[in-house]
């Protein structure tokens, strides 16, 4: 290949993965290079080989397939597309999917200034001043409060996740079985005795100890599996501001594996602790086992991580692909062991939600409380209810 489409190549290459990070995919300077490398290498004249090269560099889960096939179908333009331009002038009778749509608008999105940053410097032309009025309006971020995590566009998306990174959430605190010295209580008579012999007079001064009082354990479980998508994204900078704005939060996720990410999380910095997590989990997007997670989590953590009255919030849309007896014999089991167990299920932002699912059936009997959890009003309403000093989300 001579130097010059070389470096064509090169620059377009560039300009594709712009794209893609405009559409929500994490695409960066190390992948970038790699693509190109990985172009160069190639036959590019061969459309099908050029698409999966490039797929296997940009494509890192499942969910990130159709945003990069629509990118990349408009950015390398197919010259036999019209026959497929046509037929979509045909009349259909199916509608389309609702998250071929979403996705439709993100793509969109990105389209529609695929190069902003070449034209940053550029000032925007003198327009006419417009007043309008505001009244019977909602504000962006009421809108941004209400709208499902799913639905969001990328910009969108990045203002929820710094939304959620400004959270404080501080639950009710609890008596413990330890005592602490106090100015009234109960009479400490190890520290009233001990008094008495250093003052060595007949007066006694009496000392006192009351409980200690601090916040409940609060233990995480995410579901990560394909049938979440987006939503265990969101989840998880949720899992991470609550990480790190209090003590005594453990955290994990499961899919077809069961996996304590606590570790990780502990990151300041939400990138740091995605890396760390990246690293140890090796589910994402796949299957769901449950029962089997729980089962895992009831044998090997339940003693270390439920005692002083913990607060479980089991997220996950219950849908599993393992066998519901023993996701029944282990929530019980689960349920028994901790103090509060709050079921976070994004299915009941559905209004006509049925239990159906087997899954569903097994978790339901053994959980004290279930909330929806779709967007960032779902989230205040969680804070609410762990706790009367928790802070709302402020968008």
């Amino acid at each position: 290949m001579a130097d010059a489409p070389r470096e064509r190549l090169a620059l377009n290459v560039c300009h594709f993965a712009r794209l893609l990070r405009k559409a929500g995919l994490p695409v960066g300077p190390g992948a970038v290079l790699d693509a190109v490398r990985t172009a160069d290498a190639i036959d590019v004249s061969v459309r099908e080989d050029f698409y999966w090269a490039l797929h296997a560099v940009f494509v890192k889960r499942r969910d990130q397939h159709e945003v990069f096939d629509e990118c990349f179908q408009g950015f390398w333009r197919d010259p036999f597309a019209l026959n497929q331009a046509l037929s979509i002038l045909l009349p259909r009778n199916k509608k389309p999917h609702q998250k071929q749509k979403e996705q439709r608008r993100r793509v969109a999105e990105a389209w529609s200034n695929p190069h902003s940053s070449d034209v940053d410097d550029i000032p925007p032309p003198e327009e006419e001043e417009v007043k309008l009025d505001a009244l019977m309006t909602a504000s962006a971020t009421e809108r941004l409060q209400g709208m499902d995590f799913e639905q969001m566009s990328a910009a969108e998306l990045e203002e929820a996740k710094a939304a959620i990174a400004r959270m404080d959430l501080s639950a009710m605190a609890l008596p413990t079985r330890r005592f602490a010295s106090a100015p009234r209580g109960r009479v400490d008579l190890r520290a009233t005795m001990r008094a008495s012999l250093r003052g060595g007079g007949d007066d006694i001064p009496l000392r006192f100890r009351r409980r200690r009082v601090l916040p409940p354990p609060i233990v995480v479980f995410c579901d990560i599996s394909g049938s979440m998508g987006r939503y265990s994204r969101m989840l998880l900078h949720f899992m991470h501001a609550l990480t790190n704005d209090r003590t005594r939060v453990h955290s994990f996720v499961f899919g077809t594996r069961f996996t304590n990410v606590t570790r990780a999380l502990r990151h300041r910095d939400v990138d740091d602790a995605f890396v760390a997590m990246g690293a140890d989990v090796e589910d994402w997007s796949g299957g769901t086992r449950i029962g089997q997670a729980v089962r895992t989590f009831n044998v090997d953590w339940s003693r270390r991580v439920l005692g002083q009255g913990a607060i479980l919030l089991l997220i996950t849309d219950g849908l599993d692909r393992d066998d519901t007896d023993l996701l029944a014999v282990e929530m019980e089991r689960l349920h028994k062991s901790c103090r509060r167990l709050i079921w976070l299920n994004p299915l009941l932002r559905y209004d006509g939600f049925e239990p159906l699912a087997k899954g569903v059936k097994a978790i339901l009997p053994h959980v004290d409380e279930m909330r929806p959890v779709h967007n960032l009003r779902s989230l205040n309403q969680l804070a609410e209810a762990l706790g009367p000093r928790a802070r709302r989300i402020v968008a």
